[in-house]
């Protein structure tokens, strides 16, 4: 099946990794996308022990805040410096990030990214940037639910220390998203 341009083709269209995850959802599109966006952390239920994995050092030494579950993730992560870079409504939603994630006590966020062009724009040397979308569409009587993670380095040295990371973490990070897209079905259920 053939999947049609997704508005992360033009926010992150070359990446150094990716990550792609799905699941067909027994409910309508619309039903299934405003699940994605109301989706809590606990929810996600391998999310906050991963995270509490990940953030550990930075947790010991009070650097790192605790992630909320009473609100929407994808708000959580806009708390956390990522912002929304692109939506197609009801179909398809992008956020993204640009930091140095392997650092583990603190990964530089960039907060000055506000809009997409900033995002696609950002070429300061020894950074990554991350681009994560969830597009739904309709499929069977149902829907399809596809989540996509890009990174690139904005520089060599960037590149190699993010692959080094990304060796580690991405066993998790697969866990994560597969966990993500089970609570998105089950919220869809349900609502």
């Amino acid at each position: 099946m053939e999947r049609p341009t997704s508005l992360l083709d033009d926010v992150l269209p070359r990446y150094d990794v990716n990550e792609v995850h799905e699941l067909w959802i027994p409910a309508a599109p619309a039903v299934v996308f405003a699940a994605v966006k109301a989706v809590t952390s606990a929810e996600v239920r391998l999310l906050r022990p991963l995270m509490i994995v990940r953030m550990l050092p930075a947790r010991l030494l009070r650097r790192a805040a605790a992630l909320d579950s009473t609100g929407p993730l994808l708000d959580e992560f806009t708390r956390h410096g990522f912002v929304a870079l692109a939506e197609r409504s009801d179909h398809e939603y992008v956020f993204g990030g640009i930091g140095r994630f392997w650092r583990l006590l603190d990964d530089d966020v960039v907060r000055s990214v506000g809009t997409a062009e900033t995002f696609r724009t950002f070429a300061e040397d020894g950074y990554a940037k991350a681009a994560v979308t969830f597009v739904v569409t309709a499929e069977d009587g149902g829907s399809r639910v596809v989540t996509e993670t890009r990174i690139a380095g904005t520089s060599p040295t960037a590149r190699a220390r993010f692959r080094r990371y990304w060796r580690v973490v991405r066993p998790g990070s697969a866990a994560i998203r597969r966990s993500w897209l089970g609570a998105i079905r089950r919220r869809a259920l349900r609502d």
